[in-house]
């Protein structure tokens, strides 16, 4: 399993920090869990392979160039710093 951990400021509140870890198994459009964590609470959840596919149809976008985007957002290093924004609700 393959993991990354980045640091993030959203949007909504940026003076905030919050750490954002992903993991999954061979590729990341075959899913993937999620960790969400202030550093005093965690939140956890999974995308379905099924989920990635209707996000990317619901979008209009092909389904390799979403996952491509998300592998940009979620897991990329510092060149993609600044290019995505994210929004604590």
């Amino acid at each position: 399993m393959e993991k990354t951990l980045k640091r993030i400021h959203p949007v909504s509140d940026p003076e905030a920090m919050y750490f954002l870890q992903v993991s999954w198994e061979k590729d990341l459009g075959t899913g993937f869990g999620i960790i969400l964590s202030d550093g005093q609470c965690a939140w956890t959840g999974t995308v379905s392979e099924a989920e990635i596919s209707r996000e990317a149809a619901d979008m209009e976008m092909n389904r390799e160039k979403y996952v491509e985007e998300l592998k940009k957002a979620l897991i990329a290093g510092e060149e993609s710093a600044g290019k995505y924004n994210f929004g604590i609700s």
